[in-house]
Formats: C-alpha cells, sequence, structure tokens
C-alpha cells in the first residue's frame, strides 16, 4: 500500500475548484449531442456494465431516483455518461438491508470469508486494464496509475485472505482452577465507507478487503465526480457475491453528495465510519461521528517535505521529488510540497529541478 488514502487541504480546494467548472460546464454542455459512452473510441466502457444512465444505488438490487450528475472527462472536458444518485429514502433502504445483509456475513467462517474476497481479486485481475482506464478516463491520473491503482485493490484482497486464516485471540490464565480466559474477536457489524476521488478504487478496496474478512458489510458513497468508477467496481464485487448465493447487501452503495455523507456520519446504525478526504472535511466528520460516541477512521490531509542534507546523491533527489510532486498530478496525500535544502546545493538543485 504505497499511497496513503488522502487529500490534503490544498488538493481539496483544487476539488472544489474542479466541482465548481464541471458545474458550469454542465450548462455549456446541455446541448451536446453525445457521451463519450457512444463514441466507438470509448466503446470499452460497456465491458464495465456501463451505459449512457447508471443506477447509483445498490443494496442488492439496482436503482436511484435523486439527482442526475453528468461525470466528464476532466483532460477534456467532455462528458462521459450519468448517474441517479440516491435519495434520502433509498439511503434508508439501502442501511436497513445491508444491516439485515450482516445477520448472515458474519456468521459465515473467516476462512469462507476469505474465499469470497479472493474471487473478488481474481474479478478485478479480469477487469484490471479496461477499469484502470476508466480511473485514467474519469479521474484523470495517467493510465499505468490507473492500472497500478487496481492493481491494489487485488493486492490487498490476497493479503486479506490471508488474514482470514489468522484472526486469532490469546489463552489467558485465569484466577479460578480448571478455567482458561479465551479472548476472541468479533466484527463490529456496518463499515461506513466515504472515498475520495483521488484514488477512486484503491481506497476502497484497502477497506473493503478488510472488512469483509473480519466480518463485516460495507456501505460505499464515492466522490461526486468519480460515480462511473464507484458503479463498475460495485458491479464486480456484486457479480461475485450473486454467484456465491450473498445477499448483495454485504458490498452496498449509495452515490450522492453531502448529504448521504453527513447521514453517514450521523448515523448510529453506521458502527465505523471510514472518511478519506481533506483534513477541513474530516474534522466536521470527526465531530459528527463523535457526537454519538461513535468509530472513525481518518485519512485525511499531509504536508509533507524532503530533505535534502549536504552529502546527498542528487541523482537520486532531482527525479525523486520532481515525482513526488507531480505523480497522480499532485493529487494525492503523500505528494511533496516542501523541499528542505543544504545551502550548499540549493541553486544546483533548484536548476535541475527546473531543467
Amino acid at each position: 500500500m504505497q499511497h496513503c488514502l488522502t487529500l490534503t487541504i490544498a488538493r481539496h480546494s483544487r476539488l472544489l475548484l474542479r466541482n465548481k467548472f464541471a458545474s458550469v460546464h454542465y450548462k455549456q454542455s446541455a446541448a451536446m449531442s453525445g457521451l463519450l459512452i457512444n463514441d466507438k473510441k470509448y466503446s470499452w466502457l460497456k465491458e464495465l456494465g456501463l451505459s449512457e444512465d447508471n443506477p447509483g444505488v445498490y443494496n442488492g438490487s439496482w436503482g436511484g431516483s435523486g439527482e442526475v450528475v453528468t461525470s466528464y472527462c476532466p483532460a477534456n472536458n467532455e462528458p462521459i455518461a450519468r448517474v441517479t444518485q440516491a435519495t434520502m429514502a433509498e439511503y434508508e433502504e439501502t442501511v436497513q438491508k445491508t444491516r439485515e445483509a450482516w445477520k448472515i456475513w458474519a456468521d459465515i467462517p473467516a476462512p469462507k470469508r476469505g474465499e469470497i474476497v479472493r474471487q473478488i481479486g481474481d474479478a478485478l485481475r479480469k477487469k484490471i486494464n479496461v477499469l484502470g482506464s476508466l480511473v485514467s478516463l474519469e479521474m484523470g491520473k495517467i493510465y499505468v496509475e490507473g492500472v497500478g491503482e487496481v492493481q491494489e485493490y487485488v493486492d490487498v484482497c490476497d493479503y486479506a485472505v490471508g488474514l482470514s486464516r489468522m484472526i486469532g485471540g490469546p489463552i489467558l490464565p485465569s484466577e479460578r482452577p480448571g478455567h482458561a480466559l479465551i479472548e476472541q474477536w468479533n466484527p463490529v457489524g456496518l463499515v461506513g465507507i466515504i472515498t475520495a476521488f483521488n484514488f477512486p478504487v484503491a481506497v476502497y478496496g484497502w477497506n473493503n478487503a478488510i472488512a469483509l474478512t473480519c466480518g463485516n458489510v460495507c456501505l460505499w458513497k464515492g466522490a461526486p465526480t468519480t460515480p462511473l468508477t464507484s458503479v463498475a467496481v460495485t458491479k464486480i464485487v456484486a457479480e461475485v457475491l450473486e454467484k456465491n448465493n450473498l445477499p448483495g447487501a454485504i458490498c452496498s452503495m449509495t452515490c450522492g453528495g453531502a448529504d448521504i455523507g453527513t447521514a453517514m456520519a450521523k448515523d448510529e446504525r453506521v458502527d465505523l465510519l471510514s472518511f478519506t478526504g481533506s483534513t477541513h472535511v474530516g474534522k466536521l466528520v470527526a465531530m459528527m461521528v463523535q457526537e454519538r460516541f461513535g468509530r472513525k477512521l481518518l485519512e485525511l490531509g499531509g504536508n509533507n517535505a524532503i530533505i535534502v542534507f549536504e552529502d546527498a546523491d542528487l541523482n537520486l533527489v532531482v527525479p525523486s521529488a520532481v515525482f513526488a510532486s507531480v505523480g497522480t498530478a499532485g493529487q494525492r496525500c503523500t505528494t511533496t510540497r516542501r523541499l528542505m535544502l543544504h545551502e550548499s546545493l540549493h541553486d544546483t538543485v533548484v536548476e535541475r529541478i527546473v531543467k
């Protein structure tokens, strides 16, 4: 897991700008005749089960009757396809179905749960190139990084499969004769997962694979700017669950905006909330979850520096600093924001980086 899960405050600001631009561009593009999904060049999108209009709710069945949003390619600002988001009523229905599915999933032995996660990893492997292409098209990172992001989900599935046979608990001595104390770990229940646009597959995968193996069910709200990726990934996971005659609500999804995210943060039925995003929004989420004494997992912004000493190898420093700054177009929490240079190297390093 080479990349962290988060956005910095600066990147969150750029995301807000991107959203505002998309809102304006939506009006400009309203009269456009076509979507990229109908272009022969992008016919591969249909291999992921996508169409012009896509349901943004999954809880064992597909639906969505909320706001219709158009996903745009950030490289050319062309519309890709549309997704219908969840209403609050659909969110409520999804939470109820997900909680019911947990009663089934938690009773399945951990190694059997690991087998399902293994199948999810294999299903992702089969679609890794086309799904990586979607990440590149919708999020904006280069193709190689898009494929690499899906690979990270696959890798964590592999890790989780091993974990499914190693969830243990110590046997402790008791002060009572002829007795022993046995410690057993149990799942928490429903894990809500709110992810950011910069890693629309990997962040969900890291949370999902581990949560499933531990006996939890998941409710996912992806970023509003990458809804097609959320739908495509959910379709892959749902197919695995359906083939194994398991409730699809084990891995539910509700596309939406801040209203859905706020509902998840305040909902006492969400036993643990994993949030990935800016420090500013993370503080708000933390307060809402804490208000109900809930569990939370926050992956927030970074402010990272590379420190270069006098004896540093500049052949390593320069390309490392450049990639650390511009990889994923600078849209990740591990992005380098500061260089701390020894004064004797300052001019040389700056000159080489500029070059």
